[in-house]
């Protein structure tokens, strides 16, 4: 049986039989708590005499009819397939089923608000979860116009990709004590869009009216979240970014944008950042701030939302045919986002936001044994679940701001603007987009593709100086040093600058540009002539400007300058990159865990940029975590918390920088003395001007005392009553796991793992952080066999999105060089599991991946004499 698998070359086999007209789904959510009623009716042309089959997940059908014949379910319905035989050339099909809600995230996932007992539903289809709801031809090539009734409680909100009216329906149902009248909601058909973009929202949602101007007129724009953070919906903020966004994409896309309206809906429990549904996109309503946050998760938000936005045009009007494609629809709408938010919102450094997140993300994912290349080769729909990663949003992104650098800005828009203009509300592939690129800038991309998008690995481009003795280069070249497992070369446009300490207009030293130099480089070595005769500056940057995917190193001069004077930049995207560079030389155990952690500490203090800080505050924790080896750890992770004490009390009150360091010096308290200012923040003995200890700080303050064992359940529950809100008991969750004890590590792993009844997506998220802040690690090896045993069971039994944050989770990496056969049972696992799905096989690979980086790097620090 085929479970819920679908092959392409089924897919493919199916979409030369079926060609799909309209689809009316009729949904009714005022059954039962656990199931709702789905009819759906198809209606299709396929080749005569021919048979296949439709999709479908569901406890129960009721009834199959075929071109007016009923077909037994018994006999027709199995797995996740309805068979449809002895096809006509013109066919009409009903299922009547009983669909089950889902509180994973995919499917329509069902919440109950523990503030009210409200219900809130929404969908989430991607990859394969609208065979959840209706039964469908899941795949995106086989579009269709949908047209959707929905019957709820009357006093829901119910969204969908059109505008809808409403009508009172008989009957009533009970919801949180209190019985409600129905109504019907009927929904005008859509255009030819695939079915993975189609959505349901239901439930008392708070709702924001709002507009957009389009070039073909105002559209109704609403904003809505569950009524429990109404009060933190800054939904003019969401409009202002959203207004913007049309403008860009409609100029830059020469097509108006293809629905009817465009709603924005933050939903509780959310698996991803959005959802690109066709004029109803969801949101993780953690975008919906109730406390303060970084400015760096505001901005994210910006990006975001214009991302989903692109997707409008880049997805939803022109999709692709199979998921082989998927890095196209991703990686365009992170670039296009990341371009709209430099060029038209407030947020002008959104570069470096790139750099600083997506790009080390995007190395990350690229240096792993799992890598693929950006076209990745896509055999089922098991292959797209893992494949929802670094490679397919950010190093996409990456190489397409390449392709923009290679043929030029506006020649790259001329050729989307073409694409969209020849294949709207159909299905194309990347071969369609390179034409119109090649036609618009006049080069040849076929050797381009072929390098970046069909080979994996990344480069090392690291600059070869030569001087003489007055200090004036004499010989450059860049190097690129190509992986041993994708040892392709591959062509560069970029640049190359100069940097020299100056005295600015205050009187204040700075690093400051002296010379920027566009080059073209491909091969091992390319000689840059430009640059011989100059002086050479005190730090020179290979990727000036961050054109290009490449991992890139300082010359020996140049990386004592950046150790020294990082944070002299006046350019906080050189900045940026500098401090990468560093970053993968710690990973790559080029440089010692411990000196990274000296220049993070020696330059975070004067970091301007949000994102940067945050980022940087992540990889400080990770070299802390498992980079720095074991007999120095609790040293220099003490050394590491009283410095960020010190930059805290150095932070301008109220600062971005000030709430960032503190959460930061929390997550890392690690003794007596640092528990006590902890505790002293949380009961008001110590106040910081600028600084109010609000839900979601307090929540960090008492997670960092019971993972340090000053605090336990009484201390999570008296929280808990202060914010007794779904907000609330996900932080709850985290603490609850996070208690140092084994009793509270063994209740976390079996509600993980061994519980009868999983729990939901987002709580689920929560225990596995929780389980892993740990500050006596002795506390996890206990489950690290357990763990291993436990890996087939988890993937045949949950689902995809459930199985894979569990296995990635859990996997023991902070326990390297703690438990010294580690590698070892990773090693045993894959060789006695040859059977294994290669997507479960995988994820333990990158697991045991990051085992083997953080040994090496742990034996580079053990070797540190600095």
């Amino acid at each position: 049986m085929p479970g819920t698998n679908l092959t392409r070359v089924e897919a493919q086999a199916r979409a030369a039989i079926v060609d799909v007209d309209t689809y009316t789904v009729n949904l009714d959510l005022t059954s039962s708590d656990t199931t709702f009623r789905s009819i759906s009716t198809v209606r299709f042309t396929a080749t005569p005499g021919e048979s296949t089959f439709i999709d479908l997940i569901a406890p129960e059908v009721l009834s199959i009819t075929l071109n007016g014949e009923e077909l037994d379910p018994a006999t027709h319905f199995a797995d996740s397939r309805v068979t449809l035989p002895n096809l006509a050339a013109d066919n009409e099909l009903t299922v009547v089923a009983d669909c089950a809600y889902m509180n994973t995230g995919e499917g329509l996932h069902r919440f109950v608000d523990p503030e009210d007992g409200e219900v809130y539903l929404y969908s989430q289809f991607e990859v394969a979860d609208t065979r959840r709801v209706y039964a469908v031809f899941e795949q995106p090539d086989l579009k269709a116009s949908f047209s959707f009734t929905v019957t709820a409680p009357e006093h829901w909100h119910v969204l969908s990709n059109s505008p809808s009216s409403k009508e009172a329906a008989e009957g009533s149902i009970e919801i949180a004590g209190t019985v409600r009248g129905t109504a019907t909601w009927t929904f005008s058909p859509t255009t030819r869009i695939p079915c993975y973009v189609t959505a349901i929202v239901a439930g008392p949602y708070h709702e924001v009216e709002g507009t957009v101007e389009s070039r073909k007129g105002t559209l109704q724009a609403n904003v809505y979240c569950r009524k429990g953070l109404a009060p933190f919906l800054d939904a003019d903020v969401i409009l202002d970014d959203t207004q913007k966004g049309f403008a860009f994409y409609e100029e830059k896309f020469e097509t108006d944008y293809p629905f009817e309206k465009y709603d924005q809906i933050f939903v509780p429990e959310f698996n991803a950042g959005a959802m690109e549904n066709a004029g109803c996109v969801t949101f993780l309503e953690d975008y919906v701030f109730r406390s303060k946050t970084a400015q760096a998760r505001v901005e994210r938000r910006t990006v975001t939302v214009l991302h989903e936005l692109a997707h409008m045009w880049f997805g939803d009007l022109v999709t692709m045919k199979w998921w082989n494609d998927l890095w196209l629809n991703e990686s365009f709408a992170e670039f296009a986002s990341t371009l709209a938010t430099a060029e038209v919102t407030r947020y002008k450094n959104s570069w470096v936001t790139f750099n600083a997140l997506e790009k080390s993300w995007a190395y990350r994912q690229d240096q792993l044994p799992s890598t693929h290349p950006i076209m990745a080769d896509i055999r089922d729909l098991e292959d797209v679940e893992v494949n929802f990663d670094g490679i397919t949003y950010a190093k996409g992104a990456s190489v397409l701001r390449q392709l923009v650098a290679w043929v030029g800005q506006d020649e790259f828009f001329t050729g989307v603007a073409e694409y969209m203009r020849k294949h709207h509300h159909s299905n194309a592939t990347l071969a369609d987009l390179l034409a119109e690129l090649e036609k618009a800038s006049g080069r040849d991309l076929s050797g381009w593709s072929d390098v970046w998008l069909q080979k994996a690995g990344v480069t090392t481009l690291r600059p070869v100086v030569e001087t003489d003795d007055a200090g004036v280069i004499t010989s450059f070249a860049v190097a690129q040093e190509v992986p041993a497992e994708w040892p392709t070369q591959r062509p560069h446009r970029l640049r190359i600058g100069g940097y020299d300490l100056a005295v600015d207009a205050e009187g204040d030293e700075v690093l400051a540009q002296t010379f920027s130099v566009e080059v073209d480089i491909d091969g091992a070595l390319t000689p840059i002539d430009a640059l011989v005769g100059r002086r050479r500056p005190a730090l020179i940057l290979v990727n000036d400007g961050d054109l290009a995917y490449a991992k890139v190193r300082l010359d020996e001069a140049s990386l004592a300058t950046a150790v020294e004077h990082v944070s002299k930049f006046t350019d906080p995207l050189a900045r940026s990159m500098v401090l990468a560079a560093a970053w993968d030389m710690a990973r790559d155990s080029e440089m010692p865990a411990r000196q990274y952690v000296d220049l993070v500490l020696k330059n975070i203090g004067h970091e301007t940029e949000s994102t940067t800080v945050l980022v940087l505050l992540r990889q400080l924790a990770t070299t802390l975590a498992v980079y720095v080896h074991p007999s120095h750890t609790d040293e220099v992770q003490a050394a590491a918390a009283r410095e960020i004490w010190q930059l805290v009390m150095a932070a301008e009150p109220g600062s971005d920088s000030q709430l960032q360091f503190v959460k930061a010096f929390a997550s890392l308290a690690c003794v007596d003395s640092m528990f006590d200012t902890v505790q002293a923040l949380v009961d008001g003995k110590l106040q910081l001007e600028g600084l109010a200890i609000d839900t979601d700080l307090t929540w960090d303050l008492i997670i960092s005392l019971v993972a340090g064992g000053r605090a336990g359940d009484v201390a999570i529950e008296l929280q808990l009553s202060n914010d007794a809100t779904a907000s609330g008991e996900r932080r709850a969750a985290h603490a609850r796991a996070a208690i140092a004890t084994a009793e509270a590590k063994r209740a976390a792993f079996d509600a993980l793992i061994n519980a009868e009844k999983d729990l939901p997506n987002a709580l689920q998220y929560e225990t596995i952080a929780g389980f892993n802040h740990a500050h006596d690690l002795g506390l996890l090896v206990p489950f690290v066999d357990e763990y291993f045993d436990a890996l087939r069971r988890i993937y045949s039994t949950k689902t995809n999105e459930i199985a894979a944050n569990l296995i990635e989770g859990l996997y023991p990496v902070e326990l390297a060089g703690r438990v010294p056969d580690l590698q070892d049972k990773a090693f045993a696992w894959l060789e006695a599991n040859p059977d294994a799905h290669d997507a479960l096989k995988r994820l333990v690979r990158e697991g045991s991946d990051g085992v083997r980086r953080a040994l090496r790097a742990q034996a580079a620090d053990l070797a540190y004499r600095g």
